[in-house]
């Protein structure tokens, strides 16, 4: 039933839950399994008994994050992702979907546990690659990678299943008949024949150079496209200093450090074993009997239709499933264990081979240990720099003082727009936050320390302010004078053209009009809608918009216009529409069976009280409360908009 969902299909927000397969639909659609639902969260979003709280709703939007990150070939940021009001729609749509999940499961539609387990080990996702065969190991490790458990994708799928049914019931209804088809087609292989003449710049006359005063009036009627923005100039106060990354580290920190981090560092033990997973535990008895007879798991697998899984030197927490690793870790070697009940089936295990842990030597974990001490001495010296500047700054001292005083460093930013384009049209690469605070201080204010996470602080101190102003008229004459010449060209040709077609309307010989501004008539039969190229766009558009005996008048090029007459219409044999209309029936089908879902999913969610918090959503995601107004492109730095209220909750 993803079809119910065609325009957000197409929109940068349904890539991540696409790719994902079922895995998205755990997180926003399923029953939400919620750990803190009785400390009462906020919700993200809510219908009826379904939620998001602040949590789930991040784990999906950082999943939809890299999938878009790894299709743009870069890594992009929030502030991208939700430009353009894209927040608001993706919010909107997730609400109606879940209002519309949360009224099918109240009125009965649940698919069973069986369709369930069938559909989940179905899933190429979930087999190992080795073996080809569905892996209890491999389903884990897939779920646990994106923050889920089994409970939670089984809710995933039922709601995906769910969905799918509905949809082909409904679908099941909504073919349209047949003669809709045959109309289109009928038109689509219709002929027609068009007398016209073409009216160029040469007949309607050129515009002259224009004035100043024309320049001006011009400057005037465009002045939103010619305004130069607000520009703004400021200082980037930074606290980090090379001189931290230097700093020695002494042998008693690093004997000190590795004390600490000694068992941590110490090499767990691994161990070597195979596991044959049975549907049901009858199976897993047998197969648990021939292994402890001696037969070879590959030969047990076979006898079962089973292919068995090896684990080569796999330390415990490498083994997603806890009650495996608690029966595999406790074997002897070349012991095999008694069926163990798994999260999916029943699984038997066979240790072959134990390689004990071994503790780690300074030696062996010394530069790491020195690098982990260096970062720390880097961090700590920008929090004593921060400390210091803010007491200096307490103390009534300027920017520029404290700046000396604490050893900090001054980066300018040069004058740049709030959409973050500097004069000369290169971008601003830095964190967004940065014009933000730019955007929001007065000329010489400075703002507070902000934490730009990381351990990173920096500090901003607005220096100039350039107002959005008009360009001087000398400086943008030339391709001013330009434009204003297209425009005043293309009303000329448009005034003549309109007077040409209104006298062949009044009834004069459309050859005479012709001749009387010096154009040819030309006369083209049987033209069929693969004539486009063959007699220009306005011809096409023309003879294909108008009835038998209409006058129709079109633009040609940038340059020309034309005039003509649509002079008769035929309609195909019908030997050749009915082939036509059988092949466009089903997608005129499947087009309104999508506009029926649409409706369906509308009215469900209707039943169901459903909502969400926008300005909750963007704290989730480290956002500001506020969106960006009229953001250009989803550049940093635009000014917050006013607050608008969410749908209630």
């Amino acid at each position: 039933m993803l079809t119910l969902f065609r325009n957000f299909a197409k929109s940068k927000w349904a890539v991540g839950l696409l790719v994902l397969l079922g895995l998205a639909l755990v997180v926003t659609g399923g029953s939400q399994f919620d750990v803190l639902g009785n400390l009462g969260p906020k919700h993200i979003i809510k219908a009826g008994d379904r939620s998001i709280d602040a949590p789930a709703f991040k784990a999906e939007m950082d999943a939809i994050l890299r999938q878009q990150g790894e299709q743009a070939g870069r890594s992009l940021t929030f502030e991208e992702l939700t430009a353009g009001g894209g927040l608001t729609q993706f919010l909107s749509q997730k609400a109606e979907t879940m209002g519309f999940l949360a009224w099918a499961a109240k009125a009965g539609v649940r698919p069973s546990s069986e369709l369930i387990t069938k559909f989940i080990r179905q899933q190429p996702l979930f087999f190992d690659p080795l073996t080809s065969q569905f892996s209890e190991e491999r389903f884990v490790s897939e779920l646990q990678q994106r923050g889920l458990t089994p409970a939670m994708f089984n809710e995933g799928q039922r709601d995906g299943i769910m969905e799918r049914h509905i949809g082909a019931a409904i679908g099941g209804g909504a073919r349209l008949p047949r003669v809709y088809a045959a109309v289109l087609a009928n038109q689509s292989l219709a002929t027609r024949d068009a007398r016209w003449f073409t009216v160029t710049q040469a007949m309607a006359g050129t515009a002259g150079a224009p004035t100043d005063a024309q320049l001006t009036a011009f400057m005037a009627e465009n002045a939103d496209q010619i305004r130069n923005p607000e520009f703004r100039s400021a200082t980037v106060i930074l606290f980090d200093n090379a001189a931290d990354v230097s700093t020695a580290v002494t042998e008693e920190r690093v004997a000190e450090r590795f004390r600490l981090r000694q068992d941590s560092l110490a090499q767990p033990e691994r161990r070597t074993f195979a596991t044959l997973t049975a549907p049901d535990r009858a199976t897993a008895d047998r197969i648990a009997a021939a292994l402890k007879a001696g037969q070879s798991p590959q030969a047990v697998g076979q006898a079962n239709n089973l292919q068995p899984a090896t684990y080569t030197d796999t330390p415990r927490t490498a083994v997603a499933d806890p009650a495996i690793a608690a029966a595999v870790f406790g074997l002897a070697a070349n012991q095999v264990s008694d069926p163990i009940q798994a999260r999916v089936g029943f699984v038997v295990a066979q240790v072959t081979g134990i390689t004990a842990g071994r503790p780690v030597t300074l030696a062996d974990v010394r530069p790491q240990i020195v690098e982990e001490l260096q970062a720390e001495a880097v961090r700590a010296g920008v929090y004593r720099r921060v400390q210091a500047y803010e007491a200096a700054r307490g103390e009534g001292k300027s920017v520029d003082d404290a700046v000396a005083q604490v050893g900090a460093r001054a980066l300018p930013v040069q004058l740049v727009s709030q959409e973050g384009r500097f004069q000369n049209g290169s971008q601003f690469n830095g964190p967004p936050r940065i014009l933000e605070s730019m955007w929001t201080l007065n000329k010489g204010a400075a703002s507070e320390v902000i934490d730009a996470g990381n351990s990173q602080y920096f500090v901003v101190r607005l220096d100039n302010i350039v107002p959005a102003a008009l360009p001087p008229l000398a400086e943008i004459r030339g391709p001013l004078a330009q434009q204003w010449v297209l425009r005043e060209n293309a009303r000329l040709l448009t005034d003549k053209s309109n007077a040409l077609a209104a006298r062949v309307r009044g009834g004069e010989d459309l050859a005479a009009v012709a001749a009387s501004v010096g154009a040819q008539v030309q006369t083209r039969a049987a033209m069929s809608r693969e004539s486009q190229a063959e007699v220009g766009p306005g011809v096409f558009r023309g003879a294909f918009t108008t009835a038998k005996g209409e006058v129709f008048s079109a633009q040609q090029s940038n340059d020309s216009f034309v005039i003509g007459r649509t002079e008769a219409i035929t309609a195909p044999a019908p030997a050749l529409a009915a082939p036509l209309a059988q092949q466009i029936n089903p997608q005129l089908s499947q087009e309104n069976m999508n506009g029926v879902l649409q409706t369906v999913l509308k009215a469900a969610a209707a039943r169901i009280e459903v909502g969400y918090d926008e300005p909750a959503a963007r704290l989730a995601l480290g956002l500001p409360e506020t969106a960006p107004d009229a953001p250009a492109g989803g550049a940093p730095g635009a000014a917050t908009a006013p607050r608008t209220p969410a749908p209630a909750q």
